[in-house]
């Protein structure tokens, strides 16, 4: 991940419709999500406080950093910042529970924020919530695939067209799930998944309530849908064309058919033959 920014590297790269973001596309779906593993992370009590403080810590390589909630109050904290790097490049960072270790004794905390200088893109502050035991968190899970090859509507040509890349979340403080998994098969174009067939953790709830809201849809190709509206336009213009009945009269005004005109010459004629004949005698 060299050359990306420290703070792209907070999360974890989202995937494209179009891209190789699946699992494995022959995998059977987990049967439930996994639990993020708990990182461990030392930092070190930080006595001053103000701009000053955290410039002589910044220029030690250190990064200041909070730990706040809980009924413990604030405490001002400073840690590594080449250990912290290594923890961002996970990309998971800010969705993974922490033994943070200070002064020997360890506290269970959930990486909240991290402020970035917008000149030299390092870090400059983070930001530790301590997790209580028994409580929630609201926090935003990624979302994997699997199955796309059991996919009719992929098979045929449709597109994944992928609503949620991750989805907001209320979990317990201790089972925050690493990710979650959507199950393809089965789905055919014009076909769509919504939260209520997917299955979480027990214990964790979508932050939106009262309506089954779009995870992902297979939607038809674009030269598919381009033929189906070409057929639409030729079906719509035969359908608005006029049809003449056989034998049916003309409208008023229009000139008469060339087989009407045939009969009309031909009984003209005959008249003036037959007046000519008495003439001879």
């Amino acid at each position: 991940m060299a050359g990306q920014g420290f703070e792209a590297r907070l999360h974890r790269p989202l995937a494209s419709a179009k891209s190789a973001a699946f699992s494995d596309p022959y995998s059977a779906p987990k049967e439930f999500t996994t639990m993020r593993e708990t990182q461990e992370l030392r930092a070190e009590p930080r006595t001053g406080t103000g701009k000053g403080a955290a410039y002589q810590a910044r220029l030690k390589g250190l990064v200041p950093a909070i730990v706040y909630g809980g009924d413990a109050k604030p405490e001002n904290i400073t840690v590594d910042y080449r250990t912290l790097e290594r923890h961002v490049e996970t990309g998971t960072f800010l969705t993974t529970l922490v033994n943070l270790e200070v002064g020997g004794k360890k506290t269970r905390v959930l990486p909240r924020a991290v402020q970035v200088d917008p000149v030299t893109d390092r870090p400059v502050h983070v930001d530790f919530m301590r997790m209580v035991p028994g409580g929630t968190v609201r926090i935003a899970i990624p979302v994997h695939f699997h199955n796309q090859g059991e996919s009719p509507g992929l098979k045929r040509g449709g597109v994944l067209n992928i609503v949620r890349h991750e989805i907001d979340l209320l979990c317990p403080a201790d089972a925050i799930p690493d990710s979650i998994e959507v199950d393809l098969t089965g789905l055919d174009i014009h076909g769509t998944i919504h939260i209520s067939a997917v299955k979480l953790p027990e214990g964790v709830k979508p932050i939106i309530r009262g309506r089954d809201f779009t995870v992902c849809s297979i939607v038809a190709p674009s030269s598919v849908i381009e033929e189906q509206k070409a057929a639409a336009e030729a079906a719509a213009a035969a359908a608005a064309a006029p049809v003449v009945e056989e034998g049916a009269a003309p409208a008023e005004g229009a000139a008469p058919a060339a087989g009407a005109a045939a009969p009309a010459a031909a009984g003209a004629k005959a008249p003036a033959a037959d007046a000519k004949a008495p003439a001879k005698k």
